[in-house]
């Protein structure tokens, strides 16, 4: 039976936090596990709209990463994902506080993958419901040497252990 290699997802992770865009957001992925994911992000006044809310697109940034996350666990190690589709219900609105998303497979296909997840205030308040369809994207090698050796990371341990 394979089980997720916690050193390896350890590893992504903070791969995956000093992305630019990561860093932009303020988001962190703090939980990655087989078919589910957390992430978290202080709303801060650059993430608002005009109106003093939380801009809808960091929503969607927030939902798209931990749906990606949620689904990766489950593919074979080397394969890839790209977002295909992605559809959120904003439900309501904040301008402070911490955003907790909970992302969870719904489906792992060959070729298209299905994912759900929830974003919560501090109180955990639903703010928003969306849905993500990933295209899976196989034997994808992706050089991520450089920006590991920048990060202190010699190279990423495999994906799955055997138990």
């Amino acid at each position: 039976m394979k089980v997720l290699n916690p050193e390896h997802i350890r590893k992504l992770m903070i791969f995956s936090n000093s992305s630019p865009y990561a860093a932009l957001l303020g988001m962190k992925v703090v939980e990655v596990d087989l078919g589910s994911c957390k992430v978290e992000m202080e709303v801060k006044e650059k993430h608002l709209n005009p109106y003093g809310g939380i801009h809808g697109g960091v929503y969607e940034s927030l939902l798209d990463t931990a749906t990606f996350w949620a689904i990766y666990g489950q593919l074979d190690e080397g394969d890839g994902l790209t977002t295909v589709d992605l559809k959120a219900d904003l439900l309501s609105t904040v301008s402070e506080g911490t955003l907790t998303v909970e992302a969870r497979a719904i489906k792992v296909g060959r070729t298209i993958c299905i994912a759900e997840g929830t974003i919560k205030d501090q109180n955990g308040k639903l703010l928003t419901h969306g849905t993500s369809k990933l295209m899976v994207i196989k034997n994808r090698d992706i050089d991520m040497g450089k920006k590991l050796e920048a990060l202190g990371i010699k190279e990423l341990p495999p994906k799955f252990l055997e138990v």
